[in-house]
């Protein structure tokens, strides 16, 4: 698979998340404030990915659009947002 195949798809599967997951109420010591300023630092990786992407700088594009997943799965993994990635990808690790 291409490097810009790669990127795009990743973009796509953020994006899918990104509409789709939910936040929860968590007991540790995260606001809501707190979370909407990583899912707004996740957004911004995510256009920069595009961003790069639109420019065939593919490396960079991979590099955001990275960035972004691992936030996504923070959050996840922290129990503060709810989501399934779209695809299961192998090689990837994806908590269920």
């Amino acid at each position: 698979m291409s490097l810009e195949k790669l990127v795009s798809k990743y973009i796509a599967s953020s994006e899918h998340v990104l509409k789709k997951m939910e936040t929860i109420e968590i007991s540790i010591n995260i606001d809501a404030e707190g979370i909407g300023k990583v899912v707004e630092h996740v957004k911004a990786y995510l256009e920069d990915a595009k961003h790069y992407r639109n420019r065939k700088k593919f490396e960079v594009s991979l590099a955001s659009v990275a960035y972004c997943e691992g936030l996504l799965d923070a959050l996840k993994l922290l129990g503060a947002v709810k989501f399934e990635w779209p695809v299961k990808m192998k090689g990837r690790r994806r908590e269920k």
